[in-house]
């Protein structure tokens, strides 16, 4: 709840987590630990993500049976209900009634920078490399709540494409929520720092098939890491060959090299030298990239297939719609 403009929640008893967390055991461990008692409610389509070993509640909207679960099963002042990427939309009327603001939300990024969706993907894009945890009340608005309290740190430097970031992410994570439980346990009030709403960033969520068109005009730094941001664990960013039937394909571990020779960016795209484990493809800029994965639909690495002087594009009409 909140109290002069400071967030507490005296003689914590519950944690309610909405949605789905990879780190869902980890989380209600550290409950168990520290005499918690936990729930989780989710979507159908969250359940399925969710160990079957774990109770969970299906509700797939806010409705009455939704608020009645609520009300009937938690002592809401002695509750930290928490979202987890949940599907829900919460009203301030649901926030402020029925949660009574103990509705928190954990996020990863320096907000107001960063609000939405696409993750690692834009960040990769843009070159960030400060990790942020932070956890804010959760209000009518997307990540835009008052914040309790965050704790930034540089992401290592093996961190290059999003299953690297997100693993460390995770690690941090679990070490932040214990740090933030622990002070609510032990009664600790919070400040809260409303976010500047003159500063800050939505970020659209992004697709591999529909937004990971490689435009083979972008500067050679560019181009690198735009094919790293759409890396493991998605897809991989696509594009074609004009040589052979492949179709679309996916371009994962890529590497920036500038040890060769110049560019022009009339060559771009076009496969130079091929040194068995890795090919050399121009760019537009100073560099030249080595491509150790081609995919082909099925995920086939088909770089035994592609021939000196092979071209890479994309078609024009996908990279309008990206």
């Amino acid at each position: 709840m909140i109290i002069n403009n400071k967030f507490l929640i005296k003689s914590i008893k519950n944690i309610v987590f909405f949605g789905y967390s990879e780190k869902i055991f980890e989380l209600i461990e550290i409950n168990k630990n520290l005499n918690l008692k936990s729930s989780v409610i989710t979507t159908s389509d969250q359940a399925n993500l969710i160990d079957s070993r774990i109770k969970k509640k299906v509700f797939n909207n806010i409705d009455n049976n939704f608020t009645n679960f609520i009300s009937k099963n938690f002592d809401i002042k002695s509750t930290l209900f928490i979202s987890m990427g949940a599907r829900y939309i919460f009203t301030k009327k649901i926030i402020n009634d029925l949660f009574l603001n103990n509705l928190i939300n954990f996020h990863h990024s320096r907000l107001p920078l960063d609000a939405g969706g696409g993750g690692y993907t834009w960040r990769i894009l843009r070159e960030d490399r400060i990790d942020n945890q932070l956890v804010h009340l959760v209000d009518e608005g997307i990540d835009s709540g008052p914040i309790i309290e965050s704790l930034a740190s540089i992401y290592p430097s093996y961190c290059k494409v999003p299953i690297d970031f997100e693993n460390y992410k995770l690690e941090r994570f679990l070490e932040f929520y214990k740090k933030i439980i622990l002070k609510i346990v032990s009664g600790k009030t919070f400040p809260l720092k409303i976010q500047a709403n003159y500063f800050g960033r939505y970020n659209p969520r992004l697709s591999s098939d529909k937004d990971g068109h490689i435009d083979w005009n972008l500067d050679s730094r560019d181009l690198y890491n735009f094919i790293n941001a759409f890396d493991e664990p998605y897809s991989g960013a696509n594009t074609y060959l004009n040589n052979g039937d492949f179709g679309k394909l996916y371009i994962k571990k890529a590497h920036l090299h500038g040890g060769d020779f110049s560019n022009h960016p009339y060559l771009s795209g076009i496969v130079s030298r091929h040194d068995k484990n890795w090919i050399v493809v121009n760019t537009s800029g100073k560099h030249v990239l080595l491509l150790e994965e081609v995919l082909d639909k099925n995920g086939k690495n088909i770089l035994s297939k592609i021939k000196v002087g092979d071209r890479f594009y994309t078609k024009v009409s996908e990279l309008e719609k990206s």
